[in-house]
């Protein structure tokens, strides 16, 4: 902790035995769970759980997908807005994985869109075992203005979030350390988001090791049972 009280970035930083650790976890079997359209259909809050949200078509799917080291585990699909369910996966029986619905586009009507766009904020504001949110930013574009509403819902639900670049392999790395830069500085005041900011890429694999530790910390999963 800083002196102030606040998270100290520095401090999040994982280390090779806790980056080692996450590896063995997702590399544990990760299977779909099921989709719910409601609340009423959430399924029993005793996994602890992260939830991934984004705008629409900024890599959501790719990135599960890429974490967990499988191809078509989370449904990819070239029409941005095609979540439109909060979709659980679960990882080695011992966390979950929640994919929310995108936002910012979505070839459906207006009365549709904010159906299911309100069924991830009531997921926010009702979920007691969510441990962390994941906001997924493309870096080639930075955040938006349509990214102050996820923002600001998170920080009204009291979830702790952070900051996901994807698509970082799009960029020069000088490029992609200016938009974390950025990002970094853009949040530094909303009082739910954790400091940090991960630079990914799904195609290539940067970030992945320190999002997986990341989210094995957020859950308090320390090292597999059967890892020696």
């Amino acid at each position: 902790m800083s002196p102030d009280g606040a998270p100290d970035p520095e401090a999040s930083v994982p280390s090779a035995e806790e980056i080692e650790a996450a590896r063995i976890l997702f590399a544990r079997p990760a299977v779909f769970m099921m989709g719910a359209v409601s609340v009423d259909g959430l399924p029993a809050a005793d996994l602890p759980e992260v939830a991934f949200a984004g705008r629409s078509n900024v890599g959501k799917s790719s990135l599960i997908n890429a974490l967990v080291g499988q191809k078509h585990l989370a449904r990819a699909s070239n029409e941005p807005g095609r979540t439109r369910e909060v979709n659980f996966f679960v990882v080695d029986e011992r966390l979950r994985l929640v994919d929310l619905p995108g936002y910012g586009w979505a070839r459906a009507g207006k009365g549709e869109v904010k159906k299911f766009q309100a069924l991830g904020r009531d997921y926010l504001r009702g979920r007691p075992n969510l441990r962390r949110a994941y906001l997924l930013i493309d870096a080639r574009h930075g955040l938006k203005d349509v990214d102050e509403e996820p923002m600001a819902a998170f920080d009204r639900a009291a979830v702790s979030y952070q900051v996901i670049l994807t698509k970082a392999d799009k960029l020069k790395p000088a490029e992609v350390e200016a938009v974390r830069a950025r990002t970094e500085a853009r949040i530094a005041k909303r009082p739910a988001a954790f400091p940090g900011v991960i630079a990914t890429s799904s195609e290539k694999g940067t970030g992945l090791p320190e999002l997986r530790a990341a989210i094995a910390e957020a859950c308090a999963i320390g090292d597999s049972p059967d890892a020696a």
